[in-house]
């Protein structure tokens, strides 16, 4: 196949077309997880979604393949492929806040920094991750949980309307009324469909002060604290999200110096309403064991939504696996806090997202993301800076592997999958066949093919 003709496509786009051996390209294909190393044959950085349009229009007529970068933070690398054409959003991070009607205009590569940023100061906020680097876009798509979620259900419940670039090059609008199955696949079915350049949501009344902390406790007593943590969050009220981490303790000001760098566990805590009625319903969480620090206090929600940058910082080497937990078996505690002592670097944890509450009201069926029954998503994760830390870091995650598959009940987060290609079956559930044939209508050539990939029905 000859050479795509780029100068023509630089021609009829007001972004900049960046090819190898630029330091500009470099720079652009580097991803969050600096274990991926990836080589577009292009890089496309959009000025505004007319330059998506030519972008899609130009690799399809080349027979292209095409990833998209949004905020470039998902674990498996999918923004990148080589010898693609990667058609990059970051430049497209526009937020346009209707705070009368209640909703948001975000653009297909706002990070949840620029979302907050913009609604909080209304006082309102809607449903996103824990990391403000993410891309509210690629969050979106694959469902997208954070501290909001129990109160007011996913990313991908508070949508209204995705404007969608497909493979045709056409501009069109997914909604209730219009365009009506793709918008169920939309919500949950990753990128698959076409390049998202604007999505609305709905915003929901946010306090201007949050109660969010940590509170720490020894590894010795982890099983024992995670056994109650499991059996509170049965009954907590849906503006309680509480993850539990298996970790290494960082030089806090409120932990003892002598545990720093010890292997521990923390209750992240955030509660969305008065101050007085968090602390009654979270304070329990200090009396499962003898703390070693606690940090809970009133903070403004954007800086809970900033708190775990640090932690999930670019540049780090990143692996993980991920399971579904309905609810956490005592034999799972034990497995995972016991795997917890072998964890190989400082900055690897094994992380126990809490989900239900109004995430569980919508129907497995409703929306292509299938896992409303989940209580926990239990992530073990490896991070590290050196690749000569590779084979011990992915040895334990392999053994970390082990134990998810000895206790989870199935099915899995599409957006912490770490591998581009498989797990389809256990990332979609029930809704994979109704996927399969919406990617067929929709690119049936799988042109999108940088994602957690959804092979079109035959």
């Amino acid at each position: 196949m000859s050479q795509p003709d780029f100068a023509k496509l630089q021609s009829i786009i007001d972004g900049a077309l960046l090819l190898p051996g630029s330091a500009a390209y470099e720079s652009a294909r580097s991803l969050w997880n600096a274990l991926i190393d990836r080589r577009p044959t292009a890089i496309l950085q959009a000025a505004h979604k007319h330059d998506v349009v030519a972008g899609v229009r130009f690799a399809r007529s080349a027979e292209m393949k095409v990833s998209v970068r949004g905020g470039g933070h998902n674990i498996a690398g999918t923004a990148s492929g080589d010898g693609m054409l990667m058609i990059d959003l970051s430049g497209m991070n526009g937020v346009s806040t209707d705070p009368d009607n209640r909703m948001v205009i975000v653009e297909g590569g706002a990070t949840l920094h620029d979302l907050d940023g913009a609604t909080t100061r209304h006082g309102l906020a809607t449903p996103g991750g824990v990391v403000s680097s993410t891309g509210v876009a690629g969050l979106t798509l694959g469902g997208g949980f954070g501290w909001l979620s129990r109160l007011h259900g996913l990313a991908a419940d508070n949508v209204l309307s995705v404007e969608l670039v497909t493979v045709q090059g056409e501009l069109i609008v997914a909604d209730l009324a219009q365009n009506t199955e793709l918008f169920w696949g939309l919500r949950g079915g990753s990128g698959n469909f076409g390049v998202a350049t604007a999505i609305t949501f709905q915003l929901h009344d946010v306090p201007n002060d949050v109660l969010f902390g940590p509170t720490f406790f020894a590894l010795d007593d982890a099983s024992q604290v995670l056994r109650q943590y499991r059996d509170f969050a049965v009954n907590a009220p849906r503006q309680c999200c509480v993850w539990a981490d298996l970790m290494t303790a960082p030089p806090a000001p409120f932990l003892p110096e002598c545990y720093h760098g010890e292997k521990v566990l923390g209750l992240m805590q955030c509660f969305i309403g008065e101050a007085e009625e968090g602390e009654a319903v979270l304070s329990p969480l200090r009396e499962f064991a003898k703390p070693l620090g606690h940090a809970v206090t009133a903070r403004p929600y954007i800086e809970a939504q900033q708190f775990l940058d640090e932690t999930y910082a670019k540049g780090l080497r990143n692996y993980w696996k991920s399971g579904n937990f309905t609810t956490l078996p005592n034999g799972a505690i034990d497995d995972l806090v016991e795997l917890a002592r072998s964890m190989p670097t400082p900055q690897s944890d094994i992380l126990f997202s809490q989900l239900g509450g109004k995430i569980g009201d919508v129907a497995s069926h409703d929306t292509a993301f299938p896992h409303r029954d989940v209580g926990f998503v239990v992530t073990p994760g490896a991070r590290w800076e050196s690749a000569g830390d590779d084979e011990i870091c992915m040895r334990w995650i392999e053994e970390a592997d082990t134990v998810l598959s000895r206790h989870e009940d199935g099915g899995q987060y599409v957006n912490f999958v770490a591998e581009r290609d498989g797990g389809e079956d256990r990332a979609y559930g029930s809704n994979l066949e109704r996927l399969r044939r919406l990617k067929a209508l929709y690119d049936p050539d799988n042109i999108f093919a940088s994602n957690q990939n959804i092979r079109p029905a035959a």
